[in-house]
């Protein structure tokens, strides 16, 4: 079994932050369901066919600003989603989003920290937690509550991905080639994580395992160079004196929003990722 150890980064932690810092990561899973858009409708079909009958009820953990639980309400149109989330701004986000999509009726916000128990929620048909798991203190016990909280024939579906997608060509015409790939291998040591064992000892039975390996083809969604000068930002703030000089010179010139290595001016850009989702039953 790989190990369940995650990376000293990860770009979906920190929802309880304040301030600015909500603010950034809001921005980042915004474009990152706008950008992977596919991938998602394409994730939560899958459900779909897995599903023994039409959820009524769906509990998103980690919900962020909501970008599985709209995705899980609009694919499922009976269902009632709660949205479980640490970060009153978060939250806050999620029900003004809720209301312009016309959803408010369907879509509502908890405010919980799972560390410190499951909240007082109706039994659900399917609970989605997607890169939420690993950030718990006691994943087991919060996945042995997820169990007692489904109905039997109910699913379970954990999302994790790889690390952050790469966007970059290995020559980005400044600094040495590889500089992304020698980004990730700083940041992302460890391997990814396998939920597939905490999931048998909490009572579920495993129903499927699938990596979906995003390669997104041209032309990319116009949110792309944003997503990505957002997504190397962050991972830029978290270098300093973990790579060499001239590495952190070529990020900088492809950050720089008018300059001519920019990744806001490049035409070269991909998005390149993988995204691995467990799905277990309750018996």
């Amino acid at each position: 079994m790989k190990s369940t150890e995650s990376s000293p980064f990860d770009p979906h932690r920190d929802h309880a932050a304040a301030g600015a810092g909500t603010a950034a990561m809001a921005e980042l899973l915004e474009l990152d369901a706008e950008v992977l858009h596919d991938y998602l409708a394409e994730l939560v079909d899958w459900l779909g066919e897995l599903s023994d009958e039409e959820p009524r009820h769906i509990v998103d953990l980690g919900s962020g600003t909501g970008t599985g639980s709209f995705a899980l309400a609009r694919r499922f149109p009976r269902a009632g989603v709660t949205a479980v989330d640490l970060s009153p701004q978060m939250l806050h986000r999620l029900s003004k989003k809720a209301a312009a999509l016309g959803l408010s009726d369907r879509v509502r916000g908890v405010q919980a920290d799972l560390d410190e128990g499951w909240p007082r929620l109706e039994t659900s048909d399917l609970i989605w937690a997607a890169a939420s798991v690993h950030h718990l203190a006691d994943p087991d016990r919060v996945l042995a509550e997820a169990f007692g909280a489904l109905r039997p024939g109910g699913l379970l579906a954990v999302t994790e991905m790889d690390f952050f997608p790469r966007f970059l060509p290995d020559d980005l015409g400044v600094g040495r080639p590889g500089v992304e790939a020698r980004v990730h291998a700083t940041l992302n040591p460890y391997p990814p994580a396998d939920w597939s064992a905490h999931l048998v000892r909490a009572g579920f039975v495993l129903e499927a395992q699938r990596p979906f390996v995003i390669d997104l083809p041209a032309p990319l969604p116009a949110a792309t160079a944003r997503y990505a000068q957002v997504c190397l930002q962050r991972l830029h703030s978290h270098l300093e004196g973990r790579l060499p000089g001239d590495d952190l010179a070529a990020l900088d010139a492809v950050l720089a929003g008018d300059g001519p290595h920019s990744v806001l001016r490049r035409d070269d850009l991909t998005v390149r990722t993988t995204r691995t989702t467990w799905v277990a039953r309750r018996p």
